[in-house]
C-alpha cells in the first residue's frame, strides 16, 4: 500500500506527491462511513479483478462532497494478486 495526496494550497501541482503518513481528522460515525466505503471498495476491486482502476468516496456517499478527494485506487501490489 502507498499513500498519495496534494497539498490543498497547491492548486497547480500536476501529480500527486507519495505520502509517508496520513491523518483523518473525522468523527466517529465518519470514520465508520469511510469504513463502510473501504469494505465496499476491496469488494468491488475483488468482484470486478483487471477492470477496477479507482473509487472515489464523494460518489458513493454524497455528505463527502465538501471534504478533501478520498481515493481507492488499484495499485502494483493488488495487481500482483
Amino acid at each position: 500500500m502507498k499513500l498519495f495526496g496534494y497539498l490543498a494550497s497547491a492548486s497547480e501541482q500536476q501529480a500527486p506527491s507519495e505520502l509517508s503518513e496520513a491523518t483523518l481528522l473525522a468523527s466517529p460515525a465518519e470514520l465508520r462511513e469511510i469504513a463502510g466505503f473501504m469494505l465496499h471498495a476491496a469488494d468491488s476491486m475483488e468482484h470486478t479483478g483487471a477492470s477496477f482502476n479507482h473509487m472515489h468516496l464523494s460518489d458513493m456517499l454524497r455528505q463527502f462532497e465538501k471534504s478533501p478527494a478520498f481515493i481507492v485506487a488499484v495499485g502494483e501490489s493488488a495487481q500482483a494478486g
